[in-house]
């Protein structure tokens, strides 16, 4: 019996965020066999149930790419605006990861989407988070992928424009 992972990108975009879907969604396949579905647009894509299949072909040529093949946004499960109104929307949220069988949801995002991630965790759900952020503000972590990645590329500019200036 196949075993199903979710992930999702939530927060602000950030660079590395197509590296990483890339590397989790490789390795549950390659290494574990299991399916690996994606959530369009972060927490609001799982209560919509708005999936895409994470497969060979739709994470190949990924790397390259900027933002997140998946989409982003900032909403939160339990405080989403649904019809121009505030709504907890935690009960949508276990109700699709309950339909799609999911062993386990991996969230890529900041402090909020680890705040959010923790709340769904105390639900019963399984959940693993991989912190990224550009500010690399998240406690109990050295460097986020997120700003490791930023950090990168302006060094990489600024040696460039160096040898310009020479």
């Amino acid at each position: 019996m196949s075993k199903y992972v979710g992930i999702l990108t939530a927060g602000g975009d950030s660079p590395g965020l197509n590296a990483a879907i890339r590397a989790v969604g490789r390795a549950c396949q390659e290494r574990y066999g299991m399916q690996v579905i994606g959530f369009r647009d972060g927490f609001r894509g799982l209560v919509q149930d708005r999936t895409m299949q994470l497969d060979g072909s739709s994470l190949s040529g990924i790397l390259t790419l900027g933002g997140t093949l998946l989409g982003t946004s900032r909403d939160k499960p339990t405080n989403m605006i649904i019809g121009g109104q505030e709504m907890d929307m935690t009960a949508a949220i276990v109700d699709t990861y309950e339909r799609h069988h999911l062993d386990v949801l991996v969230c890529l995002g900041g402090g909020g989407t680890q705040k959010s991630a923790y709340h769904l965790a105390k639900q019963g759900l399984n959940v693993i988070t991989l912190p990224k952020t550009i500010d690399n503000d998240i406690a109990k972590t050295d460097v986020s992928f997120g700003f490791d990645t930023a950090l990168g590329i302006a060094t990489e500019a600024v040696d460039r424009l160096h040898s310009t200036a020479h």
